[in-house]
């Protein structure tokens, strides 16, 4: 998958399902098995687990990438399993009153960052994702690149947020001193096509990550040293302990 340009999100999600599959028969290696089996799993997951029709179509394609790229015994075309009919969550928003308690209670270190997804209506991934050269600060916008849909688009940026950003980039541009010196580090990671267009971008500080890691990893795609930004689940986990601490209904957090 790597070697296909997934995202890493897109392989821990696709190993994910499938080794949910394969534990579900008992082990089994995949190419010992074939159609009945992924039908049989599929409807499980409908009738059982109640999944939503994105989910189910999403353990869908990693199973049928494990045995067309993998296995090299692609899957039939007509499938025949019970699809799921479970709706998607409706998103609530949360009262005036509630956003305030919530901010309240947000760790120093992570209160930035979910303050401009909310004020610029960022997802989690948009704003982990965003470049120090992403924010425009003359007409007070963030561009996103490749969000949902793979689409491009330019937001709001709340002027309140202004000082606290420069002061995130004056933060960036410390790690990156220091990543500069530093003879194993490679760069920030960069998409495919910009690494090959622009090779010298990855040590340019415009193209750090804006909510960088405080550590250096081994990026897993190519093995090089890197700076990663932000963990996913440490921006959920943040906004989770923050609403409980605050006392709001947790329905509306999801």
């Amino acid at each position: 998958m790597y070697s296909r340009h997934y995202s890493k999100r897109t392989v821990d999600t696709y190993i994910y399902w499938i080794k949910m599959f394969i534990i579900y028969n008992n082990k089994k290696h995949p190419a010992d098995m074939g159609d009945k089996e992924v039908e049989l799993f599929l409807t499980y997951l409908a009738n059982e687990r109640k999944l939503a029709v994105k989910s189910q179509a999403t353990a869908l394609n990693a199973v049928v990438f494990l045995y067309r790229q993998y296995i090299k015994k692609p899957l039939g075309e007509n499938l025949s399993f019970n699809r799921s009919k479970v709706s998607p969550k409706l998103p609530v928003v949360l009262t005036k009153d509630e956003t305030i308690r919530l901010f309240q209670h947000l760790p120093p270190n992570l209160s930035l960052p979910i303050k401009l997804m909310y004020g610029s209506g960022l997802r989690v991934t948009e704003m982990l994702r965003l470049r120090v050269q992403d924010i425009d600060f003359d007409y007070y916008a963030v561009f996103v690149w490749q969000g949902k849909g793979n689409k491009n688009r330019k937001v709001t940026l709340a002027k309140e947020l202004v000082p606290l950003i420069r002061n995130q980039i004056a933060i960036v541009d410390k790690y990156f001193e220091k990543d500069i010196s530093n003879p194993s580090f490679s760069g920030v990671w960069l998409p495919n096509a910009l690494a090959k267009k622009y090779p010298a971008a990855s040590k340019q500080l415009g193209w750090q990550f804006l909510f960088p890691s405080s550590k250096l990893s081994v990026d897993p795609s190519s093995s090089l040293i890197r700076r990663h930004h932000l963990d996913e689940t440490t921006i959920r986990r943040a906004i989770k302990r923050a609403a409980r601490e605050a006392q709001i209904v947790t329905h509306h957090i999801d």
